[in-house]
């Protein structure tokens, strides 16, 4: 079960990325329209007052009359946002992938991609937060909730560390805690610059390859993703840096890159993740495996679009550069 939710991530993250590259400079320019047009929690310096009218991740917008008393949320990073904000209180139903913080376990389950929508209606929440999956390809799901005077926010997927703080920003405006919304972005950005700095001082750059499925299947993390992104952040090299999004490699590949460090993310559901690379066929020449520098860090702190992307990237640093950020 753990694996088929993994790949059913890895292939929606296939899908949402081959979607975006075929309207890459046309997504740019409406998304820098879009921070114009959307009272972001910076620019409104206080709670948000109600009636509240936000652009969404379709570029709608959407007018919301009274602060939301009950919401429910379709995909994890949006739950822990919730949380993050203080607004956890008023979750009814999460997806059934929703696993943090452990409060979530209460709290009533409304399904995966495909959604449970005869419970969703019967709760009947003042606001749902959905994604562009289901916004591209349940529009008729929907209208049924709007129809129903839910008040329904698209979430678009987010690629980076900036997109994040705008889905933090924007979760704030609607559930009416703007205040709190600007302080969890504030303290990111802060975390992640002192990390930056911190990074300066390493002198010799660390090549490192990151794994997001295992063998045989093997896939990893190009531009546009947020490993890439940390790894940049910790004056790092991704030995797959040349690549983009999620994309699949063959081990013959990977050993030509000789990476220094090697991370893998899927210990969730695979026993023993280091061994299983340390003991790789044809692999000893391997820089990362002669040193037996391989390491598994939690899969939720480096491809889940909420606050606790900075624990993954403070977790990076201090496992390929523990001389410079410590144990």
């Amino acid at each position: 079960m753990k694996k088929w939710l993994f790949l059913s991530f890895v292939l929606t993250m296939l899908t949402v990325f081959t979607v975006a590259c075929g309207a890459t400079e046309e997504k740019a320019t409406d998304e820098k329209d879009k921070a114009t047009e959307t009272k972001t929690a910076e620019e409104g310096k206080g709670d948000t007052a109600f009636p509240v009218t936000v652009v969404d991740g379709t570029g709608e917008e959407v007018t919301i009359e009274t602060e939301p008393e009950t919401i429910v949320s379709v995909i994890p990073s949006n739950t822990e946002i919730t949380f993050a904000l203080g607004q956890g209180d008023k979750l009814i139903g999460v997806d059934n992938y929703s696993n943090y913080p452990p409060e979530v376990e209460k709290i009533e389950k409304i399904g995966d991609q495909q959604l449970n929508v005869e419970k969703i209606l019967a709760l009947k929440p003042d606001l749902a937060l959905v994604t562009d999956f289901q916004h591209e390809n349940n529009p008729d799901i929907l209208k049924k909730f709007k129809d129903a005077g839910i008040n329904v926010i698209v979430i678009s997927s987010a690629e980076s560390f900036e997109n994040v703080y705008n889905t933090i920003q924007l979760i704030g405006q609607v559930t009416g805690a703007a205040d709190e919304a600007n302080k969890v972005v504030k303290e990111m950005k802060d975390s992640l610059a002192e990390i930056k700095e911190k990074a300066k001082a390493v002198t010799e750059k660390k090549k490192v390859w990151v794994e997001v499925s295992p063998a045989p299947d093997i896939f990893t993390t190009g531009q546009n993703t947020f490993m890439h992104e940390m790894l940049q952040a910790i004056n790092a090299e991704n030995v797959a840096g040349k690549q983009t999004g999620w994309v699949k490699m063959t081990e013959e590949e990977i050993v030509t890159l000789n990476p220094d460090v090697i991370i893998t993310t899927y210990g969730y559901y695979v026993d023993n993740p280091e061994e299983q690379v340390l003991n790789r066929a044809g692999w000893k020449e391997v820089p990362a495996i002669q040193n037996k520098q391989v390491y598994d860090v939690n899969n939720d702190t480096v491809t889940r679009p909420g606050p606790r992307l900075i624990d993954g990237v403070e977790t990076l640093a201090k496992l390929v550069y523990p001389e410079v950020f410590g144990k």
